[in-house]
């Protein structure tokens, strides 16, 4: 696919321990032709981790994209009116925002973001990462499933023995799924062996 034209809205939030398999997905757009603009949670302006500080994945998404972090509600909500976005890929998602997302909670940047998405009738990809995906968050996960304009980067269980509940998306298969949602369908296969360990 071409992707040069194509405006990519690259939203992460706080999986912290993806990030770095999350950030060569950026690349792979930008690489690509793609106009990546960088959206993020609360968490990922604020919070240092034992997997990198908030600066330098900041910094990176800069680096990586040539633009500005969306970083507020107020910067996201122009999206709607704008139709800036042509796709909105949530990577990672965690089980928090797919909750909001399925509950139409619209408290954070990437939630604007989602609902401005949603408003002009253009694909949402989630690329889920859940310590709870098999627990409560099943339901969340069900609803947006059925939801329209809705799709999924293929994901399976990352760790059945230690961590049953625990789904996380195939990070490498981004730009596949936001392919496939931007011609409105769903990569298969959506269920995959996904194992860690």
């Amino acid at each position: 696919m071409n992707w040069s034209g194509i405006t990519v809205g690259y939203a992460l939030t706080g999986s912290h321990c993806t990030l770095e398999e999350v950030m060569p997905q950026v690349k792979r757009f930008v690489d690509a032709g793609a106009n990546v603009v960088p959206i993020v949670s609360q968490s990922i302006m604020t919070t240092d981790t034992r997997f990198g500080t908030s600066a330098h994945w900041q910094e990176q998404l800069k680096a990586l994209t040539g633009n500005e972090l969306i970083s507020t509600i107020v910067q996201a909500e122009p999206l709607g009116p704008s139709k800036l976005i042509d796709v909105l890929l949530i990577s990672p998602c965690t089980g928090n925002t797919t909750s909001r997302l399925a509950n139409a909670i619209t408290d954070s940047p990437v939630l604007m973001a989602a609902k401005a998405q949603m408003r002009n009738g253009r694909p949402i990809v989630l690329a889920i990462s859940t310590n709870d995906g098999l627990g409560l968050n099943a339901a969340n996960i069900a609803k947006l499933l059925v939801a329209k304009h809705m799709y999924f980067v293929p994901f399976g269980q990352d760790n059945p023995e230690q961590k049953p509940n625990s789904l996380v998306a195939r990070m490498d298969l981004a730009m596949e799924a936001c392919e496939a949602a931007l011609q409105g369908r769903q990569l298969q296969p959506m269920l995959i062996e996904r194992f860690n360990y």
